[in-house]
């Protein structure tokens, strides 16, 4: 098994230990598909159990399938040697998989859904699985990985409560958690770790914030000298490194978002390249006056559109202090040859940027102080990412624009005092009644800022409370959150 796979599947076991795998009487599906029933039969996985694709149209030429599937199999049997007595009878010795459509290219509102069934009668004994594209198969296959456990008596792979008949689609097509290289540098190994342990909660959109104040470690070959402001020369990503990170994470379903916030946070980018800064006392934000600082932005998102495929792009715009432009004698003459105060600097900053962005193909996402600040100028397309106040999001909603859900006292991985009822009974939704305003709602996303945190502790700050969020509110209806938790109390356990 990979390094990174073996870690995140180490903190995979952490949070499931009281669910799929605890005890052979007793089986918690995470996250909860949305429609399941089953029986009482005991059945038993064969070792070598194989992955057949009868009836599909899907070729698997990338092995996405294949990887799969071998990773399934990596959790289930947890390295342990299976040397039990064959019983014989009521093995199950194949999963087949049709996938109903040839294309495996992830985009944005793939269709995740599947029916997975696992019958008690037949011979060959087998499981089905039927999915629309692959990546819902993926879906299935971790969810057919949860109900499969070793026992310790038998020494064999057993599966209970069988037939089960799980019918299986997410709420919203936008599931994500930010990670932060900014504030302190992540190896590679540690974002696939990352990665790895997002798709088996079922997260599908890794919002990777690259650069910040702190730090600009990504390499841009149009302008090569803005990782300078990299930590050391060590901690950088090259090109190559984010396209294996965008190729890994799209073979197990996850988009990879990046990010370049702007114009504030940004007093990296003026290591290399000064000019960007407005002066050498008063680093950012960007400069707003000079041609140059929407060259350099024009030249990023023109590299990152070779590596980065998915539909948006995050261009920040949040906590803007602009009293460096009235303090900088040149932007300040440049205000008023233009006739604009600084929040008409910074409107206009951000309506520049995202139309750099969308030349690029891109649909922009902001952080919600640019739709507080000047909603009504905001390209129509552009995605508002909700982070202050839960009153936000009905009024984005309202004003005709897509919404992701990250309020700060709720699904803030940093906030180590928010609560675990917080994480679990968050409702993206709150507050948006009428339904058409509801599918404006895309998404949420819980987030781990990296200011306190960094490759040794990353994965145990993030699990098991992201969890929480992407089993309730990002795949749940309150209604099935309340039944669930009634099922089960999470805080004894501690999951959440």
């Amino acid at each position: 098994m990979a390094p990174a796979a073996a870690l995140a599947l180490s903190l995979l076991l952490a949070f499931l230990a009281i669910g799929p795998c605890a005890a052979a009487d007793s089986i918690d599906l995470w996250p909860m598909p949305q429609s399941v029933s089953h029986g009482t039969q005991k059945l038993y996985v064969k070792k070598d159990i194989t992955m057949s694709m009868v009836g599909s149209t899907y070729s698997d030429e990338k092995s996405i399938l294949k990887d799969a599937f071998q990773r399934m199999l990596d959790l289930i049997t947890l390295n342990h040697v299976i040397d039990g007595i064959d019983p014989g009878s009521s093995v199950l010795t194949c999963v087949n998989v049709v996938v109903r459509t040839p294309e495996d290219e992830l985009s944005f509102g793939a269709d995740e859904s599947y029916n997975l069934t696992v019958p008690t009668t037949g011979d060959p004994l087998y499981a089905q699985i039927q999915a629309q594209t692959v990546f819902g198969a993926l879906q299935a296959l971790q969810t057919f990985g949860q109900l499969c456990y070793f026992d310790f008596t038998s020494r064999l792979i057993e599966l209970n409560s069988a037939p089960w008949i799980i019918t299986d689609r997410p709420r919203f097509p936008y599931r994500g958690l930010l990670i932060d290289t900014a504030r302190h540098y992540l190896p590679v190994k540690t974002i696939k770790g990352v990665i790895d342990a997002m798709a088996y909660s079922k997260l599908n959109v890794l919002h990777w914030h690259i650069v910040d104040e702190q730090s600009f470690p990504i390499e841009i070959p149009s302008y090569p000298k803005l990782w300078n402001g990299s930590y050391s020369y060590s901690e950088r990503y090259t090109m190559s490194d984010a396209i294996d990170i965008v190729r890994y994470a799209e073979k197990r379903g996850v988009n990879v978002l990046a990010e370049i916030d702007v114009p504030g946070h940004a007093r990296s980018w003026g290591i290399g390249y000064p000019a960007l800064w407005p002066s050498e006392s008063c680093r950012e934000p960007l400069d707003v006056s000079k041609n140059f600082t929407f060259e350099v932005i024009d030249g990023i998102l023109s590299d990152f559109s070779k590596i980065f495929k998915f539909k948006f792009v995050h261009l920040g715009g949040d906590e803007v202090n602009t009293s460096c432009w009235t303090r900088t004698p040149h932007i300040e003459g440049w205000l008023n040859n233009n006739h604009m105060n600084v929040s008409d600097a910074y409107r206009d900053f951000v309506l520049r940027s995202q139309k750099i962005a969308i030349s690029h193909g891109y649909d922009v996402i902001n952080w919600e102080e640019t739709f507080n600040s000047f909603g009504d100028k905001l390209d129509p397309k552009t995605v508002v990412h909700n982070w202050l106040g839960e009153d936000v999001a009905p009024k984005v909603v309202a004003a005709g624009h897509r919404c992701i859900v990250s309020n700060q006292d709720k699904w803030y991985l940093d906030h180590l005092d928010a609560s675990w009822e917080g994480f679990y009974m968050n409702e993206p939704l709150k507050g948006i009644n009428d339904t058409k305003q509801q599918q404006l709602v895309i998404g949420g996303e819980v987030c781990m800022w990296g200011e306190e945190i960094d490759a040794s502790d990353i994965q145990q700050t993030i699990w098991p409370r992201a969890a929480a969020a992407a089993g309730c509110g990002l795949r749940l209806r309150s209604s099935q959150m309340t039944q669930d938790l009634s099922r089960q109390d999470w805080r004894a356990s501690g999951v959440c």
